[in-house]
């Protein structure tokens, strides 16, 4: 099975999640500039949920133009990714409204550890079905990232029960590791578009 209606479906997916949390959204009860005080919490939260998709979203759409088929336990695990995903939105509200408070933060660290696993688990049924000789299994090597970033956030998760706001500088840390695609993938889909054009 190739993977453009894996790629297209994931992609709904994502755009569907990010509409939802944009939603969730309110606006500010007073018509004066200072309003916008009470509405900043959830828009940081929604702005850094917004990265963070954008993230997986950049980093999914890269990780299948390096897959050539995809099989059943690859579209269940792509499944498995976006099921975590979605629940971002509604652990990104509930900090977003309780910026400081130890068990919203410490369940947005959660709803963020949860999709880090489930990609990695996609990454791997990927490489597992194409082969350790699969444009994927060269290109990510390693994976020091994707090893480093669950880490990350149990650290962030342990840190919401001391001081929240350590959370949430691990959260923006994670982002700022993510936020520039892998280059080794994209220099192995420039080597495949090549080889292909010839």
């Amino acid at each position: 099975m190739t993977t453009e209606r894996m790629e297209a479906f994931s992609d709904g997916v994502i755009a569907i999640i990010i509409t939802i949390m944009v939603l969730e959204l309110k606006m500010p009860h007073g018509g004066e500039l200072g309003a916008l005080r009470e509405v900043l919490p959830a828009f940081v939260a929604y702005a850094m949920s917004f990265v963070y998709l954008g993230i997986y979203w950049v980093n999914h759409h890269h990780m299948i133009r390096a897959t050539e088929h995809v099989n059943g336990k690859v579209l269940w695990a792509n499944l498995h990714l976006l099921f975590w995903l979605s629940i971002v939105p509604a652990t990104t509200a509930w900090m977003g409204d309780h910026p400081t408070d130890t068990v919203p933060t410490a369940v947005y660290a959660a709803s963020l550890l949860m999709p880090a696993i489930a990609y990695y688990i996609l990454q791997s049924s990927i490489i597992k079905h194409e082969g350790p000789s699969s444009s994927l299994a060269e290109a990510t090597g390693g994976n020091l990232k994707g090893k480093i970033s669950p880490l990350l956030y149990l650290a962030a998760f342990g840190l919401a029960f001391v001081r929240p706001w350590m959370s949430d500088v691990l959260f923006i840390v994670v982002a700022l590791i993510w936020l520039v695609p892998d280059p080794r993938i994209e220099a192995r889909l420039a080597e495949r578009g090549d080889a292909i054009a010839k």
